[in-house]
């Protein structure tokens, strides 16, 4: 396999979105990913819609360019194996409820004992220690917790849960990002790591400034709809067919934004003199755009401020994504031919490297795909064993 990461073995004994996440993420970048599964039960994400016919599109995004195979961890012989995948791997990522593989023989203690510089990335909800480590913990109560859900929405609207699965997401970057440094850890003389992520702390971490703000200035950021807290303008404007996003926070850009909609006596206004006297007029700047912006289409609007150099978008939906010709040029979308439903539409791999990159190879492999080749080649199980250990349901 090519990439940075070539050469990089992981283990994934972790299952859903964050660490499903983050094991994509370093699979599309070239390392090996062997993922474990309950051999009666599949990931969760399996049974997630959308389905294009008995198959989860969410599956087939989620795990790909991973290889799948089946081991019931919770028995002697399947502890056994996972400590045999383990002595190969760089990277162990798991999210079980803390303790539970203590509970089985498989701890960072357990597993070090293996492989000394074994990574071990744990994700949970709430972390390992504290007061709710062992409680289960999803997304939405980290989104809940995080204090995101109280500022997401509009003044006079309950607050907003995201659309997507923010927590999760945001968790899986920083599991990425703690797999790789515990890795260069290793790398540069350390043992290895057990790297800690939770989902809540994961969403809090977006959120610069807010402690500090609350700690010097006892202020509590309140939901303001499309308007960001810290800039002005920017919101999302209604045009005459549509709508439009536009930022221009810093001051040449608010200044060709007032020359583009006819108001160039805006930038002499004191009111509107620097970004935090505007954040305070924001309304008045925003009636001024949206008076602008509704005598155009939104493409329109769009072609004018980017003609002047200044920064907006009409609001796009996937359809209008998937005609878009900056999207085209990077190779934000590519095909995929799957085996189980031919050529597939994918996120392109991000971020970009120079030189070889591994790029989507296939999408969500079947249950237990792997498992000849993974534990008859390579963990190197003789015909008896591997035929027994699949009766008896351990893989």
């Amino acid at each position: 396999m090519n990439g940075p990461l070539a050469g990089l073995r992981v283990l994934d004994l972790s299952g859903m979105i964050a660490g499903g996440f983050a094991t994509m993420t370093l699979a599309d970048h070239g390392a090996d990913v062997v993922m474990v599964e309950h051999p009666e039960h599949g990931d969760p994400i399996r049974e997630w819609p959308p389905f294009d016919g008995d198959h989860s599109l969410w599956w087939k995004a989620l795990a790909r360019n991973k290889r799948c195979v089946t081991l019931d961890m919770n028995s002697d012989e399947g502890t056994a194996l996972v400590h045999e995948l383990a002595a190969e791997a760089d990277v162990v990522i798991e999210n079980f409820r803390p303790g539970t593989l203590e509970s089985w023989g498989l701890g960072p203690d357990a597993l070090h004992e293996t492989n000394e510089d074994l990574v071990v990335v744990r994700i949970s909800g709430y972390g390992q220690d504290g007061p709710l480590a062992e409680q289960p913990g999803f997304g939405t109560v980290a989104e809940a917790m995080s204090g995101f859900a109280h500022v997401n929405g509009f003044p006079d609207s309950e607050p907003l849960l995201p659309p997507i699965s923010l927590a999760d997401l945001a968790a899986g970057q920083y599991a990425t990002m703690g797999a790789l440094f515990g890795v260069f850890d290793t790398l540069t003389g350390g043992t290895g790591r057990v790297v800690d992520v939770s989902l809540l702390e994961s969403l809090f971490r977006m959120f610069p400034s807010v402690p500090e703000k609350y700690d010097r200035l006892d202020e509590v950021d309140e939901r303001t709809g499309n308007r960001h807290p810290n800039a002005a303008p920017r919101n999302v404007y209604e045009a005459s067919d549509g709508y439009v996003a536009l930022s221009a926070s810093s001051q040449p850009i608010f200044e060709r934004v007032a020359e583009c909609i006819g108001r160039p006596e805006l930038i002499e206004a004191d009111r509107f003199a620097t970004n935090r006297k505007r954040v305070e007029h924001a309304a008045e700047l925003d009636g001024y755009i949206e008076a602008w912006m509704q005598e155009r289409t939104a493409t329109e609007a769009v072609a004018a401020l980017t003609d002047a150099d200044a920064v907006a978008s009409e609001i796009y939906d996937i359809s209008d994504i998937h005609a878009d010709a900056q999207y085209d040029a990077r190779e934000a979308i590519v095909t995929v031919e799957d085996s189980d439903l031919g050529p597939v539409e994918t996120h392109g791999v991000v971020p970009k490297f120079s030189g070889e990159t591994r790029g989507v190879d296939r999408l969500g492999p079947g249950h237990g795909e792997h498992n000849d080749e993974v534990y008859l080649d390579e963990v190197g199980l003789d015909e008896d064993t591997y035929t027994s250990l699949r009766e008896e349901g351990v893989i």
